[in-house]
């Protein structure tokens, strides 16, 4: 029997089949998507990556989409369908305060619900992070599941590795993340400037931060592929992954480089509507599990 039970929200960015076959708990998020005013469609997030490509090529044509927060009554039902199941304890992973204050809702849901069901103890943990990182969490937090590992040990390790996810974004528009509040307008305007690549990071406060700029995007590349020499794979979760948002020849190009420069070829994965609306298209990053706390 486990000690506990894992959930997340569809923010962490792992397909569907990967959800039922790691047996964990997924609240999931709607976007819509308009053109000219006019509603387009209405989409549950995380049932079908074949609408993932479909879905940047219309933010590359002008659609517009738009995403919202995960509310309280939705964490509600996630967790009463997991107390009515039985569940007594359960690690639930959010994105990242730095972006959101999803956490929030979570533990006012488990606030209520204990009500109806005093016995449960459910812990909501951010991730200081999101998309493919929060997804390592989530992986991590079942890997010390299948292990016997118990609710405090888990918690108290994804609570240090969270600040050992790093990340490093080559966005091909910052008019996303600044649209979206992610990031300042005046560090968006800085890639305005014709042949400026800025290179995004999370920082220590899991909020997105441009750590530096390059001119062209070939240097920008070259160098968040040297990034990675900065620091050590972490042993225990060695969970590395390329994502992009509609750009499968960038994020290919990426893992040829890793391959090339340290033997290592990390997974290609594309990242889900819910955040890849506030990134943009064209996008392409990685991100891995380290040993060492972020730099900034």
């Amino acid at each position: 029997m486990r000690n506990f039970e894992v959930s997340s929200d569809s923010t962490c960015d792992l397909y569907f089949d990967e959800i039922k076959n790691l047996e964990v708990y997924v609240a999931p998020l709607v976007y819509t998507i308009s053109k000219d005013d006019e509603l387009v469609e209405e989409v549950d997030n995380y049932k079908d990556i074949s609408q993932y490509e479909d879905f940047y090529n219309k933010l590359k044509n002008g659609y517009l989409a738009k995403t919202s927060i995960l509310n309280v009554q939705a964490h509600v039902d996630l967790f009463t369908e997991m107390a009515k199941k039985g569940i007594k304890k359960a690690i639930h992973i959010s994105q990242g305060y730095g972006l959101s204050p999803t956490v929030d809702n979570a533990n006012s849901a488990i606030d209520i619900v204990k009500k109806d069901y005093p016995d449960i103890d459910y812990i909501a943990l951010e991730a200081c992070s999101t998309t493919a990182g929060e997804g390592m969490l989530v992986k991590s937090a079942v890997k010390m599941r299948d292990n016997g590992k118990t609710l405090e040990e888990t918690v108290d390790t994804l609570n240090k590795i969270k600040h050992n996810l790093q990340h490093f974004i080559l966005v091909n528009d910052l008019k996303f993340l600044a649209r979206g509040g992610r990031i300042s307008q005046a560090s968006a305007n800085i890639g305005s400037f014709l042949q400026v690549k800025p290179i995004i990071e999370f920082n220590k406060e899991g909020k997105l931060q441009i750590v530096r700029k390059e001119i062209g995007a070939n240097k920008a590349f070259n160098s968040i592929v040297n990034d990675f020499s900065k620091f050590t794979l972490n042993k225990e979760f060695p969970f590395i992954s390329i994502v992009h948002t509609g750009n499968l020849e960038g994020a290919k190009k990426l893992q040829k480089a890793f391959l090339d420069k340290y033997n290592i070829e990390p997974e290609i994965r594309i990242m889900g509507p819910i955040i890849g609306a506030h990134v943009g298209p064209s996008a392409v990053a990685y991100c891995f599990v380290s040993n060492e706390d972020r730099p900034y």
